[in-house]
């Protein structure tokens, strides 16, 4: 018996079982390893490996990769790492480190996201220089985050804001003036609110309970697409075809002339002003290169925004059908949408990127609208010989068109939200309350994952609409216990398209089935996370061990000052600099193609389904971190 019970932990029936049972690793003799032989299957390396919690095995893949790589003998230094010699170091007196909870609050703009990164500019990146700098973080450990147990609450992606949330690590806090010594290390756009001492075993991610995020939205996202444009075209053709064009037109009556006033208000007068041969030129180029897709003008080739833009919403869909990790920069605009620039030809300077809208944000006076018609303005277009041309040579019709695109942009800005479009966008945000399956929310989830389902607390838009740089804009806040890649933005699309579509709300919930179609996500300009909870923490770890309960409160001054400047502040600044929300739902409105005809009355059918292998839907090792937090 006994050499039976040694053979079965190998090749005989027990296998390699990693119970106690028999002798040593094998398991009990004639079964299948464990503890309790003949309750686990033989497992092989992958399958083993696959056992943990996926952000663990993710993590330490991240930190794999954040490990310094060596060029002739000597470390590479990263993003976020402080060099030191050894003499420095063995220099250094030692002194004890706790583990805390690190309170924060930060505006994205400019940084690649909060998580740490060798090559990137990151949030966590300027935060860990900054705690080496003063003093938190001993100067043996300043070359590896994973040395003081670095561990982030919330994930928030590029461009994506946070008035609150928490870092858990090991902090050398003995100064009473940390917080102060840390924030004279950090720009104005990143603050420390606290340091909270912890229990040992304490895992900021792990132990939040849920959380909070707000998303800031102009109310003209919500206007009806141009009944010129393709998709206005198809939701009036699909209304007729399924006999339910009289409801169509009731859901759309509260902004049924505003296309109509706004030509007469806003476009009328620079027509007034040209020629009548070219006035009517105008208006016809417009209006057919956005149903042709095609330049205005016969010397004028596609510009660099909108090869950009073609691509990406290729790349958007590719990445849903395909279950391909987003590996790809985020678009320009800093929102890592599906669209950058109008179809139509914009003959107009590139969007600015992030670092260069934050050379502007530092104004206390607010940026004017860019005027598309500035004499003195250069821009950049691909022409036969791929040359860079300029705006002074433009045609008399160029010039008129941009004039009058820009005048479209001004009565879009000029919106405001009636009370029975804002109860349906509330109708459509209420849609997403409950535990449902996501899977259309985010990338890289099928349908069958159980990781899909996430439940939401509440979806609320703020009392009353506000009005900043002549724009009205909502706030829409959510409450969940946690968040996919990318599934706020996908959210408040998702809603912003069924309102301006009339779309039933029925919709909605057609998307958590087994069902796959492509939501494009909103720009990451408006997302911020307001804070997250630690409640159970607090009512019972905290007590019993005599430790600060973590509650963003007793900050609240200080947060909603930092808050106002420079997150609100800075949100509105860029989307009246760049226009980001109308380039984003314009472009879908005149993109040509069957991704986006779910929202017709024909339904889901109508629309082109993404579809991919079940291997390739279904995660893998190598995969990004899809349980991430929203970004």
């Amino acid at each position: 018996m006994e050499a039976n019970a040694q053979s079965g932990g190998h090749r005989g029936g027990g296998g390699r079982g990693r119970g106690r049972g028999g002798f040593g690793r094998g398991g009990r003799g004639n079964s299948r390893g464990g503890s309790r032989g003949g309750r686990k299957p033989e497992m092989g390396r992958k399958e083993y490996n696959r056992q943990g919690p996926k952000r663990d095995r993710n993590d330490d893949d991240q930190a794999s990769k954040r490990r310094k790589t060596v060029h002739n003998g000597e470390s590479e230094p990263t993003a976020f790492s402080t060099e030191f010699s050894k003499e420095e170091i063995e220099s250094e007196v030692r002194k004890p480190k706790h583990k805390v909870a690190v309170m924060i609050g930060y505006a994205g703009t400019g940084y690649k996201g909060l998580q740490i990164n060798t090559k990137e500019k990151t949030i966590e990146g300027d935060m860990f220089k900054a705690f080496v700098a003063a003093g938190a973080i001993s100067k043996a450990n300043a070359n590896d985050p994973k040395k003081s147990a670095l561990i982030r609450c919330a994930r928030t992606d590029k461009g994506v804001h946070a008035a609150g949330n928490v870092l858990s690590l090991k902090l050398i806090i003995e100064d009473p003036k940390v917080v102060e010594n840390i924030n004279s290390h950090l720009p104005d756009q990143i603050r420390v609110w606290g340091i909270e001492r912890t229990t040992g075993s304490f895992n900021c991610y792990q132990m939040c309970d849920s959380r909070w995020y707000e998303y800031l939205i102009p109310t003209y996202s919500f206007i009806p697409p141009h009944p010129k444009s393709f998709l206005g075209k198809e939701l009036l053709q699909a209304a007729e075809k399924e006999g339910v064009l009289e409801n169509y037109n009731k859901l759309q009556e509260d902004a049924v002339s505003f296309w109509a006033d706004a030509e007469k208000e806003f476009v009328q007068p620079i027509l007034d002003n040209l020629d009548p041969q070219l006035a009517a030129d105008v208006m016809e180029a417009i209006h057919a290169a956005e149903e042709s897709n095609e330049p205005i003008g016969k010397n004028i080739k596609k510009n660099k925004a909108e090869a950009k833009e073609d691509s990406e919403i290729k790349e958007e869909v590719n990445e849903q059908a395909q279950g391909e990790p987003a590996i790809k920069t985020e678009g320009e605009t800093g929102d890592g949408s599906v669209l950058e620039e109008p179809t139509a030809v914009e003959v107009a300077a590139e969007v600015k990127t992030d670092s260069e809208a934050m050379q502007g944000v530092q104004a206390t006076e607010a940026p004017e609208v860019k005027d598309d018609t500035n004499q003195n303005e250069e821009v950049k277009l691909e022409t036969d010989g791929a040359q860079e041309i300029s705006k002074s040579i433009l045609t008399p019709l160029e010039k008129a068109v941009k004039e009058v695109k820009a005048a479209y942009i001004k009565a879009k800005k000029a919106y405001r939200i009636h009370e029975s479009r804002r109860e349906r966008v509330q109708e459509a945000l209420n849609q997403y309350v409950g535990t449902y399956n996501f899977h259309n929310y985010t990338i890289l989830k099928s349908f069958k994952d159980a990781s899909s389902k996430r439940h939401i607390k509440s979806f609320k838009i703020g009392a009353q609409p506000i009005i900043i740089h002549d724009t009205e804009w909502l706030s829409l806040k959510v409450h969940g216990q946690s968040f996919m890649m990318h599934q706020i933005r996908k959210m408040v699309a998702m809603a912003a398209l069924v309102v301006r579509c009339a779309s039933p709300m029925e919709l909605i919930k057609e998307t958590y089935t087994a069902a796959k179609i492509s939501i494009p996500k909103a720009p990451s300009l408006g997302l911020l996370l307001e804070a997250p909870v630690f409640h159970n923490y607090n009512e019972k770890i905290a007590k019993d061990f005599d430790r600060e309960k973590l509650d963003f409160e007793k900050y609240r001054e200080k947060m909603d000052e930092f808050k106002q400047r420079e997150i609100y502040d800075r949100i509105f600044r860029v989307e009246n600099a760049e226009n980001q929300f109308h380039t984003f739902f314009h472009h879908l409105d005149h993109h040509r193609s069957d991704y986006f005809l779910w929202l017709t009355a024909s339904g889901i059918s109508a629309g082109r389904q993404r579809g991919a292998d079940k291997d390739v839907l279904d995660a893998s090792d190598d995969e990004a971190d899809v349980n991430g937090e929203e970004g």
